[in-house]
């Protein structure tokens, strides 16, 4: 038997910041895959992917280690995974310590589009979110986004 509990309603102030929130989660992610499409020809999550890459050791990861970076379900990072060896800018190949795993190589092509694109993308992320935040703004934006995150990885 379910225990039902009273529902809390948002209030008027709560209802307005997630309308806000919510709308952030649509446009800025649209707006980020825009911009990376027209500049670079790549979407955000592939983006993601050969950032990700970068910032690892030996710019290696295992798929599903970069699947979680990503925020991806492993098919979808597989298909991109796929794009992106076509392109030359990833390899993927069986981890030598455990083949149950494969490891995903950013190559040096792959670090060159990185380092291409980064600008363009970076100067968009500052102009959406960060120009027009104080410096007050931008650490409160970091604290509360944590304690969002906290809350979604603790479900």
């Amino acid at each position: 038997m379910a225990i039902v509990t009273e529902t809390r309603w948002l209030d008027d102030e709560e209802m307005l910041a997630w309308l806000a929130l919510a709308s952030l989660f649509i446009k800025l992610p649209a707006a980020l895959d825009r911009q990376l499409q027209r500049d670079a020809g790549l979407s955000h999550f592939e983006y993601q992917v050969l950032a990700g890459l970068s910032q690892a050791p030996d710019w290696t990861l295992r798929m599903s280690d970069l699947a979680k970076f990503t925020e991806g379900q492993l098919p979808r990072l597989s298909q991109v995974a796929a794009r992106l060896e076509k392109r030359g800018w990833l390899t993927r190949m069986a981890d030598p310590t455990d083949g149950r795993f494969t490891l995903g190589t950013l190559t040096e092509a792959g670090m060159a589009k990185l380092v291409e694109t980064a600008p363009s993308h970076v100067s968009t992320v500052r102009r959406l979110v960060f120009d027009s935040l104080s410096p007050e703004q931008v650490g409160q934006l970091r604290d509360i986004a944590r304690h969002i995150v906290d809350a979604v990885e603790g479900d």
